[in-house]
């Protein structure tokens, strides 16, 4: 299974910490680093990597990240960062077959979740998302959020930033079939603007879109430099694993790429 991961934004609310935001460094590692090294550990052969705002700068960072982590990283830019995050998934979706595993490039997981995720899979051709019912809490951002509402199934019956009635929060991973880009693009077509959540709600709507609770595992989403402090705290208590001997210094290879 390949992984497809989101590095397309602006990244605005942390540019004060680094821009682009996808080379923040999260100790000594920059955060998309820690997002391809954490697909290999669930299984993930290669990682397409969709980029669009500054995409030279973090496209000249993946072929060091790739021999770091030992797996095949391949850039794929979308037509227009300024368009929904959608927009990016059709993008890097057009260079895999089959199902794989999507992820944001700014989210951070505890081991169990993507491999459990993995390994759940998604039925009926639709998708499988990681959600999280702790919808309290230091590291939940309630401003930028994505919410879930389910039914008595456990499938998703309504998601987006602004539904009214939810039960959980949306994790930032996902397990996808190739039905998940042809829906953004239904949505599209029906005057959507085109939003992960878009493809999404059409598959809810299908009864295609299945959820994996996360139970007490943990994540974060490093969208603003509150999380991003958070993050360096979780990172080194719990995934002291990912910073091997064998990698190179991050604060010099970080500082090299931006000098270009």
């Amino acid at each position: 299974m390949d992984a497809l991961i989101i590095a397309a934004g602006a990244g605005s609310r942390l540019r004060p910490v680094a821009d682009p935001k996808p080379l923040a460094p999260i100790l000594d590692l920059p955060l998309i680093e820690i997002g391809v090294r954490q697909a290999a550990r669930a299984g993930a052969g290669r990682v397409v990597v969709v980029t669009g705002y500054r995409a030279d700068v973090i496209e000249a960072a993946l072929p060091a990240i790739a021999s770091r982590a030992g797996i095949a990283v391949v850039p794929q830019r979308v037509d227009d960062w300024r368009l929904p995050n959608g927009h990016s998934v059709i993008a890097g979706a057009s260079l895999i077959d089959g199902d794989y595993l999507l992820m944001m490039a700014d989210h951070i997981f505890a081991d169990p979740i993507l491999p459990d995720l993995v390994a759940k899979g998604a039925p009926n051709g639709g998708v499988t998302l990681a959600i999280d019912r702790r919808t309290k809490g230091s590291l939940i951002d309630p401003d930028d959020a994505t919410w879930v509402e389910l039914d008595n199934r456990g499938l998703i019956r309504a998601i987006g930033k602004d539904i009214a009635s939810y039960h959980a929060v949306d994790c930032g991973a996902f397990v996808a079939t190739p039905a998940l880009s042809a829906a953004i693009k239904e949505a599209i077509a029906a005057g959507r603007p085109g939003s992960l959540s878009d493809g999404m709600q059409r598959l809810a709507d299908q009864a295609r879109a299945a959820t994996m609770d996360i139970g007490e595992s943990w994540w974060i989403d490093v969208d603003d430099p509150r999380a991003y402090a958070l993050a360096q705290a979780q990172v080194a208590a719990r995934l002291s694993h990912l910073f091997d001997a064998a990698r190179l210094p991050f604060a010099k290879a970080y500082e090299e790429t931006l000098a270009g």
